[in-house]
């Protein structure tokens, strides 16, 4: 078991006075992979080569696909470069399904007609019928704009490809979050959550997944006004009954455990981790989080709160190395 890095009143590399420059006032979904971001900034200079090499190296980690897809999909021009890729490569299920994802985000912006990106997407599916991404993107699509009937249809397809699949496991529960909750610590997304995590490996990120349930679902009630901005001078009172202290127990332990480095999206486990112990009231063990976090903030959960994302994680980073 991996133990935690040393938690003291700041990160080695802060200043005294809080966050270092290079960790402040940005999100950026790339989440330091360094060939993505190689790969991205070529893209928007108009050089889709460097895309290519990329996801021809990326092959099936369809965790990692998805992540690399979907990031230069959302950058300026992404469908333009993506189209003369598909001009160049007739038939390219990777230029196909960059060019879907490009315009799903087109879409998600309210630049494309939504319908024109799902018909990419499934065009993208029928060049690559193993590859779950397509899915993604109507995924994407479906959690923007619904029915809520596309959601799970997608979502049933993307899981049939990639049965551990992230990013999908994180969209799915945030439209199940937005039901009508049984009782106070009873809601068919923490169900989902924490069927999908006892049904993955013991080494799968899903085991942070019950952690999100909470995080959509406290976005959920902050937004009606029934829980507080996080962090605040007491723990909230959504993250401490009985079910959410064994969720949060278990997350942790299993981060302690199989924390994998090289998990695309690590960081936003991390960040939801953080934002847990930080409601809860558990400065040491979000300290400990944020340690491990350095720079790789993520919007979400932290603009769940009502406020500025980026205040509400500065806010709760400071809390937590002054108190941990």
């Amino acid at each position: 078991m991996t133990p935690p890095p040393p938690v003291t009143d700041r990160a080695p590399s802060d200043p005294p006075g809080g966050l270092a420059p290079e960790h402040s006032g940005t999100f950026d979904a790339a989440l330091g992979d360094a060939e993505l971001l190689a790969a991205r900034a070529a893209l928007a200079q108009g050089r889709w080569q460097s895309a290519r090499s990329l996801l021809l190296h990326t092959g099936d980690d369809w965790d990692r696909r998805g992540h690399r897809v979907t990031v230069l999909a959302a950058g300026p021009g992404a469908h333009s470069r993506a189209g003369q890729w598909l001009l160049a490569e007739p038939g390219s299920a990777d230029a196909a399904t960059l060019l879907a994802l490009a315009l799903v985000h087109r879409a998600l912006r309210g630049e494309e007609d939504p319908e024109h990106a799902r018909a990419s997407c499934r065009t993208a599916a029928g060049l690559a019928p193993a590859d779950p991404t397509p899915w993604l993107g109507l995924l994407l699509l479906a959690r923007a704009l619904g029915p809520e009937s596309e959601l799970t249809a997608a979502f049933k397809e993307l899981r049939a490809r990639h049965p551990e699949h992230h990013h999908g496991h994180h969209l799915l529960i945030a439209g199940l979050a937005e039901r009508p909750p049984g009782g106070p610590e009873s809601h068919e997304a923490y169900d989902t959550a924490e069927r999908a995590a006892a049904e993955a490996p013991a080494d799968s990120p899903l085991a942070v997944l019950p952690v999100v349930a909470y995080a959509e679902r406290h976005r959920v009630l902050a937004a009606a006004g029934l829980a507080p901005a996080v962090p605040g001078p007491a723990p909230c009172a959504h993250w401490t009954g009985p079910r959410a202290r064994r969720v949060l127990r278990a997350a942790f332990d299993w981060w302690l455990e199989w924390e994998h480095d090289e998990h695309p999206r690590r960081h936003l486990d991390l960040n939801h981790l953080a934002f847990a112990m930080s409601a809860a009231g558990r400065p040491a063990e979000a300290a400990a989080l944020f340690h491990r976090i350095g720079p790789h903030a993520t919007r979400a959960p932290w603009s769940y709160t009502g406020q500025d994302p980026w205040a509400a994680f500065h806010q709760a980073r400071a809390h937590a190395l002054a108190t941990g």
